[in-house]
């Protein structure tokens, strides 16, 4: 299991979060965190998910956000940033001891980053029935074509995680769609 260096490691606030392997009181502060850097990534346009790596000491040595439409790339989810950036801090590609936190169930894609990248822990907020890869539509934490099996919790603020999800999720429709029928009009411009 490689360690992780010692170098620069930041929260995603001013104030330095550390929390211990399993620690659900400091899973939930670092859950506030990823929700309140969601927020302001949904405000820019993207779905609003956020996620931070923490190393076996529970500091934060990797943090992203979905990046898809800001980037136009595919693989721009929040783990896939938050896990590179973690890596070149570490300067390697194995998580063992470390646990990953993001606000919605990673896909199939991510869960499969994340069981190649050995990532000792997975903590996530909102289940995703349906895309789900960690318990939601698949469970690649516990195939048995894995060859690596992470713990995992989800529901860690889960109705906060959902709620802010469904609330950008509806803003959007409604902005595709226009205004809805019987809605006045704008005056018209005077002159």
């Amino acid at each position: 299991m490689a360690s992780c260096r010692k170098r620069a490691v930041w929260s995603l606030d001013s104030a330095p979060l550390v929390s211990g392997p399993g620690d659900s009181r400091s899973d939930g502060l670092w859950m506030e965190r990823l929700l309140r850097r969601a927020a302001l990534v949904g405000e820019a346009g993207e779905i609003p998910v956020a996620a931070v790596v923490l190393n076996e000491r529970g500091q934060a040595i990797g943090w992203g956000s979905n990046r898809r439409e800001t980037d136009q790339q595919p693989l721009a989810h929040a783990e896939l940033v938050a896990l590179q950036q973690a890596a070149r801090l570490r300067q390697d590609w194995r998580f063992n001891g470390c646990t990953l936190v993001v606000t919605l169930e990673p896909c199939p894609m991510c869960a499969g980053a994340l069981v190649q990248a050995r990532m000792g822990r997975v903590v996530f907020g909102a289940a995703d029935p349906k895309r789900g890869a960690l318990g939601g539509c698949l469970n690649l934490a516990l195939d048995p074509s894995a060859h690596h099996h992470m713990l995992v919790t989800g529901g860690v603020l889960a109705e906060r995680c959902s709620a802010q999800l469904e609330a950008w999720f509806r803003r959007r429709r409604r902005l595709r769609r226009g205004p809805s029928p019987g809605t006045p009009a704008a005056p018209a411009p005077a002159g």
